[in-house]
């Protein structure tokens, strides 16, 4: 079991899911469909990390990546400067009410678009609760093309949960990693 980098969260590292695809140049134009995609191949990746956390220590547990986020350098997007994250470790601080108003429940989510997004298991909400769900099933691997790496194998979300007592998930958005030009120009990220 490892914390977190900044030492104090209180997070351990539970599974990693990372889809990869690669396209060849007929991808879906979005904007005008002239047949000019300017690529050969791209490839792009996706990656969410999967942690357990014990929920009596949400509070400081969120506190902690916040302050992972602080320092100037750090690839952290979410800090203290965040009034709507602070407004969440006083909620389940018992300081303050929902953060997002009366009646709209437990808060699971802090998001920096476009980049990451944290989720975690409501551990409050009244009847129903939104947890964090099992992994979606990899596509078939066909190297090159598409792979899908999930370490480690043996893990799920079922059993991070029933090992730490609630899961907390963090989403990169997808990244074009490598492109390889019509012009032959390669660009790497």
């Amino acid at each position: 079991m490892r914390r977190g980098a900044a030492g104090g969260i209180r997070l351990f590292a539970g599974r990693r899911h990372q889809p990869e695809d690669r396209a060849g140049g007929q991808a879906k134009e979005w904007f005008f469909q002239d047949g000019d995609d300017q690529y050969k191949i791209r490839c792009t990746m996706f990656v969410d990390a999967y942690f357990g956390a014990d929920p009596h220590r949400v509070s400081d547990t969120i506190d902690g990546i916040l302050t992972a986020g602080d320092p100037e350098a750090s690839p952290m997007p979410f800090d203290h400067d965040f009034i709507y994250a602070t407004k969440v470790v006083d909620y389940y601080r018992g300081k303050t009410r929902d953060p997002q108003g009366p009646g709209t429940g437990d808060p699971n989510e802090l998001f920096s678009a476009p980049t990451i997004t944290l989720n975690w298991d409501q551990i409050r909400q009244k009847g129903q609760r939104a947890l964090i769900e099992e992994l979606p099933t990899c596509s078939p691997s066909d190297p090159p093309v598409q792979r899908c790496l999930r370490e480690p194998a043996s893990t799920n979300v079922t059993n991070i949960r029933r090992t730490y007592g609630m899961v907390f998930k963090l989403s990169f958005s997808s990244s074009n990693y490598f492109t390889v030009y019509k012009d032959g120009q390669a660009v790497a990220r």
